[in-house]
């Protein structure tokens, strides 16, 4: 079998990845400014490379704030709601699918009616209302996000799992007298959890989208602390005179999400055995 060659296109979504993590990680080390920092002199300044001041690369806001930092510390909070909200929903999701096709009975009967119920609602309109309800703390986003596409996982692992325990080599395993817990986590659990890594490639841009759509709407990641929907949001009354507020992070967004999903394609090529060519 041949070394499939990484495409440009592939490789131009890593290095945007790579870019924005630097951002998110040392961005508010390029700007004097604290992302808090406000001055109503400075209010709706232009980026530098068209007119405005040196101090501010990407211009200011309508209350004189950087908005280079301000993207920074977006772009970390936006990757930490991502990552942290699609494991848990990985995580949550891969261990019932898998103790669905282990149990079998009741407990299976239980977790594929969890599935459904939760394939059949609209998570944004659950979102809405659960944040609108209660309290809107940046725990329970998280929570919420996290609880998001774990039906996914739970029907991929649960599929995989039942179709690994039928191979020969679980079934000698398990005729030696090999312990379950042994089977699963030492022979099952390894063959399979590529495919959980795929599924989470997927939906990391998914819940990039949902993080930006309910934090513009106002119902995500709240002041003090800011992201990239809630920086659209507060520009988006001035798209004429002073664009760079929506355009900025808008197109971060956008890059964002599209380079994970070509990153995401390309590992699933890779991974899954049966999509895999031959010379």
């Amino acid at each position: 079998m041949t070394r499939q060659p990484v495409p440009p296109a592939v490789k131009l979504s890593l290095c945007f990845i790579a870019f924005f993590v630097l951002i998110a990680l040392f961005g508010q080390a390029l700007s004097p400014h604290e992302f808090r920092d406000t001055s109503l002199i400075d209010r709706l300044k232009p980026p530098a490379f068209l007119g405005g001041p040196e101090q501010y690369m990407l211009g200011t806001d309508a209350k004189g704030r950087d908005l280079l930092v301000r993207l920074a510390v977006g772009a970390r909070i936006t990757l930490v709601v991502a990552i942290v909200g699609t494991l848990i929903g990985a995580v949550l999701g891969s261990l019932l699918g898998i103790l669905a096709a282990a149990r079998r009975g009741v407990a299976e009967t239980v977790i594929v009616a969890a599935i459904d119920v939760q394939a059949s609602l609209p998570i944004i309109v659950v979102a809405l209302f659960v944040l609108a309800m209660f309290d809107n703390s940046f725990t329970l986003f998280l929570l919420l996000i996290g609880l998001t596409g774990w039906e996914v996982y739970a029907r991929l692992m649960r599929g995989a799992t039942l179709s690994a325990k039928e191979h020969g080599y679980v079934i000698a395993i398990r005729a030696l007298g090999a312990s379950p817990w042994r089977i699963y986590l030492r022979h099952i659990l390894p063959n399979i959890v590529n495919i959980a890594l795929v599924q989470f490639t997927v939906n990391l841009p998914l819940t990039v989208l949902l993080e930006t759509a309910l934090s513009f709407l106002g119902l995500g990641v709240q002041p003090p602390l800011t992201s990239l929907g809630q920086i659209m949001s507060e520009g988006r009354d001035r798209l004429l005179t002073a664009w760079w507020l929506t355009v900025f992070p808008g197109a971060t967004i956008f890059f964002l999400a599209l380079s994970i999903s070509l990153v995401g394609d390309w590992l699933r090529d890779i991974l899954d055995p049966t999509l895999r060519t031959e010379a």
